[in-house]
């Protein structure tokens, strides 16, 4: 194997390796996003002003 072909296969891996890494960046960076918008749903779904007032008449 001569040395031009070994340069392009290592530049390949290497471009390969780092398009895999943006890619997974991303996904990270979706999957936090998708994760932030549950929880402010879940936050919004929840009543906090029910069971606040209890009024005891004895």
């Amino acid at each position: 194997m001569d040395i031009a072909s070994l340069s392009t296969a290592l530049s390949m891996t290497q471009t390969s390796n780092d398009v895999g890494t943006l890619m997974l960046s991303k996904q990270l960076d979706l999957m936090e996003t998708q994760g932030d918008s549950m929880v402010k749903a879940l936050e919004q779904s929840v009543n906090p002003h029910l069971g606040s007032n209890f009024d005891a008449y004895a």
